[in-house]
């Protein structure tokens, strides 16, 4: 199925600008939806928001997309890095996916409250809000280690279109990447944004009952996340 949307992704990206753009857009969405690695970010990101005090709609949404931009300047980064060293855009090493697969594990526990989070990882309200902005980022920027090789991997065609278009058409290249980010941002902003609202619309604190089944359920998922990570290449 996969090959199958990959393959008519190809196709699209060859039609016409509106079409391109628009099918780098998508596949940016499905590139979160379809991997399991990127999948993980959801549950980390909704069991972090459900962990903050006094946690409304607007704050929600903030706090998602400061975990986002995490996500995206660390991938930035490896990307800049590892380009720099004449190696294929991402490519870390086999070595990270076990190591972040612990780093999930833990972070379930984080997130189940069985271990208390690190200050610099938590968040809260009133000047806490920062260290909350801070955390999200901070989460983003472990997540995007992890990611590295996977996003690159979901990237290869609309990357290929842009270095063979760069040259002529800089603007559409740049469009092309611009509409990936927005549709790979917009899922997990959205699914933060949500559980945001709806923890705001039942009133629930963080100690309330259905606040912490999220948490567990949220923490079991990333959990699960660290062991795919752990035993991916034996698969």
């Amino acid at each position: 199925m996969i090959m199958q949307i990959f393959n008519q992704l190809s196709q699209a990206l060859a039609s016409n600008p509106a079409i391109a753009l628009l099918a780098s857009f998508v596949w940016g969405m499905l590139s979160v939806l379809l991997s399991p690695c990127h999948l993980a970010s959801i549950p980390m990101i909704v069991g972090y928001l459900d962990g903050q005090k006094d946690l409304s709609t607007k704050k929600a949404f903030r706090l998602s997309a400061f975990f986002t931009l995490g996500i995206l300047a660390m991938m930035a980064i490896i990307g800049l890095i590892t380009g720099l060293l004449g190696k294929i855009l991402g490519d870390v090493g086999s070595w990270t996916e076990p190591v972040m697969g612990i780093v999930f594990m833990i972070m379930a526990f984080f997130i189940a409250d069985v271990l208390k989070m690190p200050s610099f990882l938590s968040g809260g309200a009133g000047k806490a809000s920062r260290k909350g902005i801070w955390g999200a980022l901070s989460l983003g920027f472990l997540l995007g280690i992890a990611l590295g090789p996977c996003s690159f991997a979901f990237m290869a065609p609309i990357l290929g279109i842009v270095f063979t278009s760069a040259g002529s058409q800089f603007i559409f290249a740049l469009t092309l990447v611009l509409a990936y980010i927005i549709g790979h941002c917009l899922v997990i902003i959205l699914a933060g944004t949500f559980a945001g609202s709806v923890q705001s619309y039942l009133k629930w604190s963080s100690n309330s009952k259905g606040t912490k089944i999220v948490k567990i359920v949220c923490a079991i998922l990333v959990f699960v996340a660290g062991l795919y990570l752990i035993l991916k290449k034996y698969m």
